[in-house]
Parts: C-alpha cells; structure tokens; sequence
C-alpha cells in the first residue's frame, strides 16, 4: 500500500535548537570566526568554518566523547542531531511511503519523485547511515529529496533491518532482496527498466557497494550506478585517517568500534561479504564515492577507489577536504554540504540520464 505524505521536519525542541544554530551560523564574519576559535589545520586541510562553529557549540572539540551506550541512545540522538542541522524543506518532490520486500519481510521505504515528472525515470535505490544501528526514512529525508531535485530522478529510500537486534548478514540480505526487488519490478517505481542504481552514506554506503558486488558475483541485475557518500569499508582500523580525525570531529573511533562490535558477531568477521578491498572487484558498475577531509573512514574509502580502479572499474573519488563524516544529512550547516551533495547527483544524472547525441555528428 503507497500513500502520499508531507513531511513533517524534526520536532520542537529541534527546531529551536536549529534556529538558534542558524542565528550564529549567520553572524558577520568576525564574530564567527572569533566564537570558533582559532583555524583547524589538520593533514594539510582547513575544516570549513561553519563547522568548526558546531563544532565548538556542541563541545565536539573537547576531549574525548564517551561511547555509545545502547541502540536506543544512539537512534534518538541521530534523530534528534539531525533535526538540528538539517536544511530548509525542498521544494518540487514528492514523496510517497511505500514498502519493498526484503529478506524476512516488508521494509518501509519512501518514494521521492520530482513534482515535473511525469514518465518513468531512472531510480536511485538509497541505504541511509547510522552506524548499522541507526536511522531510516525520516533522518535521510532531506538527503533523498535533495538527490531527487538536483538530478532529477526518483530516489527510493529504504529502511533495512538494524543492529544490534538483526546484526550481519541482515542489512546486507535486505539491501540485496529491496534492490532485486526494485530492478524486477520497476513499474511499481516508475523506474526505466535497466536504470536501477544504489546508493547510501556511511554504513549505507557500503551496503550500497556490497549489493553491487553481490550481484554481480551472483548473475543477477546488476546496478546501473553506485553512489556512496564517506562509505564505510574496512571492519580493522588500520588506515592513517582513523587516528588523525577519531577524536574531536563528530565520529569517534570509540564510536565505530562499538558499532562494528554490535553489527558483526565475531565468529563472522572473516565473510567475504566484510571485505571489499580483498575481493575481486572485477564487473562493478560504475562508482561515485564522495568522502570527507576529516573523516576518519576516509583513507579506507579512498584505497577502496583505488582498488577499483585497478579492476577496470569506472571510479570517481571526490574528496570535500574542508567537510565531516556526516556533511550529506548536515544541509543546514552553511552552503558547502548542499554543493557537495548537489555535485553528487550531478554525477548521478550524468551516470543515469546521459546526454543525446548531437545529430551533427557523423
């Protein structure tokens, strides 16, 4: 059953919160940058000043957070994060909640299509983040809408099975199920039959990259794209980027341990499903990865490009160095995450729409 609905935004206390924000956001320049203190240099990057600003109001900069308690904390803090830093509404998308089946049962899943569409289009089949744990339609709403306006195709986001209660391989099973789904149904979508792609930030990043990956290894429809944004790749922490930005930007190394540790039984660690840069990558569509300056899954993200580079694969790396993990749902934190995005779903509508040929050309 599909049903037309408009979005409601965060709730109260959020939306003050986002006002407030806002407010200091738009100060003049001087006291800005006097509130954020002095220049964060770091790995030869400048972190963008609007989030240093958050940064510093949220004490983000103070030492080290403490880990993550439980599933319920982390769920409602995301919720409630987001509504503080998320964007304005956008305008020209609609939205229906739907459902898509996945692999032990129906997952809720929200349909975005541009409000001057009126045929089929291609489809981008979106896994929000949240650590494995976290998030689903509501925290990745502005994201989707904002994919969908910019490159002009519908955005199917959906919601899989979460950690700790269904820890791996139940994301990835459904992710895989939700997008075969969508590729042998594509009339339900108003999908263009062979114009499926996948997509996610974070943890859905890489089940965005894992789904193409299993079909291909499997024969079955393949994605016509992946776009990932700051994807996480590596389960071991041995990339440089993990101990330069693991404190004091947002996500904690603390924080990925203890997600990892709730998502992956340790008796699994060594599915090939974990280990994308150890695989064949060989057959993979082509690849959109957008990862952060001060990230700390940067550096395992970026080898991953590298890595499908050398299989043939078509790879486009483009690193924000001045953004966090997370800048894709922080659309109200000054322009450069909305650029950042809107650059994605450029790529998106290249990859997905490519331009007619000119008929003056032999």
């Amino acid at each position: 059953m599909s049903t037309s609905v408009s979005h409601a935004g965060p709730g109260l206390r959020a939306r003050a919160l986002r006002t407030a924000l806002h407010a200091v956001l738009g100060m003049p320049l001087p006291l800005k940058r006097a509130l954020a203190g002095r220049p964060v240099h770091v790995d030869g990057q400048d972190l963008d000043l609007d989030f240093q600003v958050l940064r510093t109001v949220t004490g983000s900069n103070r030492g080290r957070a403490a880990p993550p308690r439980d599933a319920r904390t982390i769920r409602t803090g995301q919720s409630f994060f987001g509504g503080v830093v998320a964007g304005d509404p956008e305008p020209g998308v609609l939205r229906t909640d739907t459902t898509v089946p996945g692999a032990d049962g129906d997952l809720t899943a929200r349909l975005y299509t541009p409000d001057t569409l009126t045929g089929a289009s291609p489809v981008l089949v979106y896994f929000h983040g949240g650590g494995f744990v976290a998030g689903g339609v509501d925290t990745h709403d502005g994201l989707c809408a904002a994919l969908c306006a910019d490159a002009e195709v519908r955005v199917l986001s959906v919601e899989y099975r979460l950690a700790p209660e269904h820890p791996f391989p139940a994301p990835v099973e459904d992710c895989v199920a939700a997008f075969g789904y969508v590729a042998g149904h594509p009339d339900r979508f108003g999908a263009v039959a062979g114009s499926v792609a996948v997509g996610g930030d974070s943890a859905g990043g890489s089940l965005a990259l894992t789904v193409a990956h299993e079909t291909v290894r499997s024969g079955g429809p393949v994605p016509a794209f992946v776009l990932a944004f700051f994807p996480v790749v590596d389960l071991v922490p041995t990339a440089p980027s993990r101990t330069l930005f693991g404190h004091g930007f947002f996500l904690t190394s603390e924080a990925i341990d203890v997600l990892t540790s709730w998502y992956v039984p340790d008796e699994l660690r060594s599915d090939p499903r974990l280990a994308l840069t150890d695989s064949d990558l060989a057959g993979m569509p082509p690849v959109y990865v957008a990862t952060a300056g001060f990230d700390p899954l940067r550096d395992e993200a970026e080898a991953l490009v590298d890595r499908l580079r050398a299989a043939g694969v078509p790879a486009t790396l483009r690193r924000h160095p001045d953004l966090v993990h997370g800048f894709a749902t922080a659309l109200g934190i000054g322009p450069r995450p909305r650029q950042a995005v809107a650059e994605a779903a450029v790529a998106l509508r290249a990859a997905l729409l490519p331009a007619p040929a000119d008929p003056a050309e032999p």
